[in-house]
């Protein structure tokens, strides 16, 4: 079920209205049954594989805290991969035998090709690593194994960030569907307030830029460098809407039913460096692979060559991690490159800029160096955006090339949504500079009632009036 779809709009309310009907001993089988129904509006029969996921590191996770010694060790081992294997078969079956099978022929030995035509569960990483990282804490007695299968099954099945996250660790959400989350209206309230701005990002900015962005990447070699620079900077802010957007979504449902969930994205392009970039971009799963990868594979308290290699083996899981497809993992090696580059050429930098009598802290140092890293990730989202390595060649060696202005529509976007577009961006970066000086939601709670709902009204008026009603798939979705 899509967060902007007309089935959502029925669901969730109701939803909410029984959880605080019912006694709370009620409320998480409630929810549990809830997202089994939400998750079932996809495909139905992919269930069963989030039930088999469940049922293995469920198990797991009571006999790794009943063990010890050796046996401990095997069961996370067992565990970790049962869990991985199905995402192995689902999501890169095909993609590494097709690897294989180009690599035997390179060799000389015909190979027919192989492949099952396999439809990706939605979701299926999300949930996964979510389940993973409940086993690995109960073996690092970080959590307490959850005896009680509703509560587990609800903690990896949560339907707010069951899709697309953000991916949750134990220790934060499982104790919550113990607790008494009573109705409070300051707390629902606040939690429409982060939905309804969710679903600006979504509709209004992110679906209006992908109408521009899926035309150009459809075919980049019909458009010109002006075009392509527009869709790659389109596109830097429509995946950062669409997910964050999903962020604000989940976050604000789960806060109306009384839960908390941790913070996914920080402003991330207002970053001065790759490094504090992966500190704002997507929190969940960065500080997911540094504490499951990274760390276990040594961190940076190793050999310089070793940490490089660290670095370099956690980025190109991660890009592996987005999809079964060599742009994704090219991605996730340029961003390592990029970490790497970065701190190699701090003192450089700082040499340079200092020459310049530029101060450390000081507003031009800090543009120079936001524009940089914003720069940099565009370059790396052309590499993740593009259908294959081809294609993101082509772009990159095109973007300054017959800059025709008279000429930036596309066959979807006519020049008039442009506008539009730009208007909306500049509402997204005006909310976003005023949070630095004070949360939204205190300001919003500073201004009188009447002027209050006046504006509340304003932004469902917008919403409405400029968003793009197709029910169109969140990009995650996909991974």
């Amino acid at each position: 079920m899509l967060f902007n779809s007309l089935q959502f709009a029925v669901f969730f309310p109701l939803v909410a209205a029984l959880c605080f009907a019912v006694p709370h001993r009620m409320r998480t089988p409630l929810l549990l049954a809830a997202s089994c129904f939400f998750y079932m509006a996809f495909i139905p029969v992919y269930i069963l594989i989030l039930f088999v996921t469940i049922g293995i590191d469920y198990v797991a996770g009571i006999y790794i805290e009943k063990s010890g010694g050796a046996a401990r060790k095997a069961l996370l081992v067992m565990s970790i991969v049962s869990t991985c294997a199905v995402l192995f078969v689902f999501k890169y079956f095909n993609f590494f035998t097709g690897g294989f099978i180009g690599l035997a022929n390179l060799a000389g030995w015909r190979l027919p090709s192989v492949g099952a035509h396999i439809i990706l569960p939605i979701g299926l990483s999300f949930h996964t690593f979510q389940s993973l990282s409940y086993v690995i804490e109960v073996y690092m007695r970080r959590q307490k194994a959850e005896t009680n299968l509703v509560t587990y099954a609800t903690y990896v099945m949560f339907f707010p960030q069951l899709v697309a996250g953000p991916i949750e660790r134990p220790q934060n959400l499982i104790h919550q569907f113990k607790e008494e989350h009573p109705f409070d209206y300051d707390r629902i309230t606040s939690g429409l307030k982060r939905m309804a701005w969710g679903f600006f990002k979504k509709l209004v900015v992110a679906d209006r830029l992908s109408l521009y962005v899926t035309d150009v990447y459809a075919a980049p070699s019909n458009f010109n460098g002006l075009q392509l620079s527009i869709a790659t900077v389109f596109f830097a802010y429509q995946i950062y809407c669409d997910f964050s957007g999903y962020s604000d979504i989940a976050i604000g449902a789960a806060r109306v039913l009384g839960f908390r969930l941790i913070e996914n994205f920080d402003t991330p392009y207002r970053s001065r460096s790759i490094s504090e970039f992966w500190h704002r971009w997507h929190i969940s799963l960065s500080t997911w692979f540094r504490d499951y990868v990274y760390y276990p594979l040594g961190g940076n308290r190793v050999p310089l060559a070793r940490w490089v290699l660290n670095i370099m083996v956690t980025f190109a899981i991660s890009g592996l991690w987005h999809g079964a497809n060599w742009t994704y993992v090219v991605w996730g090696l340029l961003n390592g490159f990029y970490l790497l580059a970065g701190r190699a050429g701090a003192g450089f930098r700082d040499r340079v800029f200092g020459a310049g009598g530029l101060d450390k802290n000081g507003p031009f140092r800090a543009g120079i160096s936001v524009l940089t890293t914003f720069f940099l990730v565009c370059i790396g989202w052309v590499v993740f955006r593009a259908r294959n390595v081809g294609d993101a060649a082509y772009v990159l060696t095109h973007f300054f090339r017959n800059w025709n202005i008279h000429n930036i529509s596309t066959d979807h976007f006519e020049l008039r949504q442009m506008p539009v577009a730009l208007m909306s961006l500049l509402v997204l970066e005006v909310a976003q500079v005023a949070a630095r000086k004070l949360s939204l939601a205190d300001m919003v709670a500073r201004v009188p009632l009447i002027p209050r709902w006046a504006g509340y009204f304003a932004l469902v008026f917008l919403v409405i009036l400029f968003g793009v009603f197709r029910k169109t798939q969140f990009i995650y979705f996909q991974f």
